[in-house]
């Protein structure tokens, strides 16, 4: 079967997210497909079959990283949707059967993918025992976010602190479900993005993601009541980056990027 890797939330390669990318004829076992998200080691592998025709959705579609299935991957799916529409194998809009709903994808005519995807509630809490020690960072605000994303979301004081970030993982795996995101509004409006963030998931597998499609579903809304604006721009990543061009639309999140296929070839297992 062929499996791809493709950079996600970028229109170049080296850049942005790499993601595995496999279109099965249905999912074999779990053990397989954690050897393989193993084997493939990103942060994501993603795995996808058609469904019959008439449903609500037409692939259904999981993520893995190298060591657990995770509930929502934004950048996986903007790789997967890159797939299908590059090879021909889907047009329009695709949607896809996934553990947090169905989530759509539209290829538009300049190349970029809009993902629709749901927008994650935010409730401000204290921040753990611990967090500025294990961050190394002033810590302005904490949010935490919904089941299926299960991260905490930590503004800090500027864009240099969050660009200067070297955290102690271990410290903070025990804090959240899934991970750690850290934000800061620009430094200059003229930048060509709003606000910027890494993220840090030592707890399933991953020390640093570059561009995490999923956490903008809460750092939208974030963003959006500090700027009053719906429509806004995020950089994030360390040494790779990416921008994830975000639409709030209430209970809904519309994540727009790039993707490109770097490697083609053919899995013998």
């Amino acid at each position: 079967m062929r499996i791809r890797i493709v950079d996600a939330f970028t229109d170049r390669p080296f850049s942005g997210n790499p993601a595995g990318v496999l279109l099965l004829d249905a999912f074999p076992a779990d053990a397989w497909l954690r050897k393989v998200a193993a084997e493939v080691n990103l942060s994501e592998t993603a795995f996808a079959h058609p469904l019959p025709a008439g449903g609500e959705a037409d692939w259904a579609l999981r993520w893995f990283t190298p060591t657990t299935e995770v509930d929502m991957c934004g950048h996986a799916t903007l790789a997967t949707a890159h797939v299908l529409h590059t090879t021909g194998t889907a047009t329009g809009t695709v949607r896809f059967a996934a553990r947090c709903g169905v989530l759509g994808a539209t290829a538009e005519a300049d190349g970029t993918i809009t993902m629709d995807f749901p927008t994650s509630p935010l409730t401000p809490v204290p921040g753990p025992d611990g967090l500025e020690k294990a961050l190394g960072a002033e810590v302005v605000a904490v949010h935490d976010t919904a089941a299926h994303i299960g991260d905490l979301v930590v503004e800090l004081r500027d864009e240099a602190a969050v660009r200067s970030l070297a955290p102690d993982l271990a410290a903070l795996k025990a804090m959240s479900s899934r991970g750690t995101i850290v934000t800061a509004a620009a430094e200059r409006p003229d930048s060509g993005y709003d606000f910027v963030s890494r993220g840090f998931f030592p707890a399933v597998g991953i020390d640093e993601d570059p561009v995490t499609g999923s956490a903008h579903t809460a750092l939208a809304p974030y963003w959006s009541a500090r700027f009053g604006r719906d429509e806004l721009t995020g950089l994030q990543g360390g040494a790779r980056t990416g921008l994830v061009r975000t639409r709030l639309r209430g209970d809904r999140t519309l994540l727009g990027g790039r993707a490109v296929t770097v490697i083609e070839g053919v899995l013998h297992a």
